[in-house]
């Protein structure tokens, strides 16, 4: 079989998996197509198979990632999360910012580790993972193999969270509020968070995801620090607008949506529909993966990833057991 029709049947049997997945009776079927398997998919044929259509993949990974960070604005509730986060704000700037100068100690100056997946591995790890990074990337102009390795970075780590955060949990005997708030801070995606929570208990899903959702506000902060941090003398500063229309997502679903039925049914709809699209925007970052590139890459973002991931893991622990 040709390897370029090859690749448009892959795509189109995840597409329609994805589809698939609003069917009610077939949707458990669809629960495997997770961002890290779809990811994982594009890489494997990029390197088992080839790099096929590399411009087409190029765009589609840059504006359906933009088109899928607005989308879900749309699921998100501006007063309800300003207002469960209050309490842990002051822990959340310094945790944001915190994780931001600790991962640029350790990937730049221990690891020597690129400066774009340096930084898109510390901003997923400091905020909300993979939509932080999909946030961040454009605006850096991160090449399609640094955002590989830093998403496929998060994403293993994420995997790995969901099933050890619960057991850590009850080894220690955390209570479901401590649990719920340990679990938004320290895992990268909503979605790992969102499981670990339910994992661990109805009280701790609750507080893990209206929490999480808090932090996941700081993507649009740390993103205009992005734009003026990575800023030359030479390059004049280009306003992603998509960062508006994600703020003004979030607005139209807090003020007005909400306010009605049809409305919150078109907000979560369009909200799902997004995760869908950054999930299948996954197999496009993936496939523009080489093997020459991977092998410039190396382990050191993973090792970043790692020691990052557990200092902020325990060091979260630690002020939760202070308060």
């Amino acid at each position: 079989m040709d390897k370029k029709r090859f690749y448009v049947i892959v795509l189109g049997l995840l597409f329609l998996f994805l589809l698939v997945g609003y069917i009610p009776n077939f949707s458990p079927y669809t629960l495997w197509l997770t961002p890290p398997i779809v990811l994982s998919i594009g890489i494997m044929f990029a390197i088992f198979v080839g790099q096929h259509y590399p411009i087409f993949n190029k765009k589609a990974s840059k504006y359906l990632l933009q088109y899928s960070v607005v989308g879900l604005g749309f699921g998100m509730n501006l007063t309800e999360a300003l207002e469960t986060g209050r309490e842990g704000m002051m822990f959340t700037i310094l945790s944001v910012f915190g994780t931001l100068f600790i991962g640029w100690v350790i990937g730049r100056k221990l690891l020597k580790v690129d400066k774009n997946t340096s930084y898109l591995i510390s901003t997923g790890t400091a905020i909300c993972g993979g939509s932080a990074i999909a946030t961040v990337g454009p605006i850096i102009n991160a090449r399609d193999e640094e955002m590989s390795v830093s998403l496929a970075t998060v994403f293993v780590l994420n995997a790995f969270a969901l099933f050890i955060f619960p057991v850590i949990g009850r080894w220690i005997g955390m209570s479901q509020i401590d649990f719920g708030m340990w679990a938004a801070i320290a895992i990268h995606d909503t979605s790992s968070v969102v499981g670990a929570g339910a994992a661990y208990g109805e009280e701790a899903l609750q507080v893990a995801t209206t929490v999480k959702l808090t932090r996941a506000l700081w993507i649009v902060l740390v993103a205009f620090f992005t734009m003026f941090l990575f800023n030359s003398k030479e390059k004049k500063v280009s306003l992603p607008l998509f960062i508006f229309f994600y703020l003004f997502a979030m607005i139209i679903n807090t003020y007005f949506l909400s306010r009605y039925e049809w409305g919150i049914f078109l907000g979560d709809l369009i909200s799902d529909f997004s995760k869908k699209c950054l999930t299948l925007t996954m197999f496009f970052i993936g496939a523009s993966l080489t093997k020459e590139s991977l092998k410039k890459v190396g382990l050191k973002p993973l090792l970043q990833g790692v020691i990052l991931w557990v200092l902020i893991s325990v060091v979260t622990l630690g002020y939760i057991y202070l308060l």
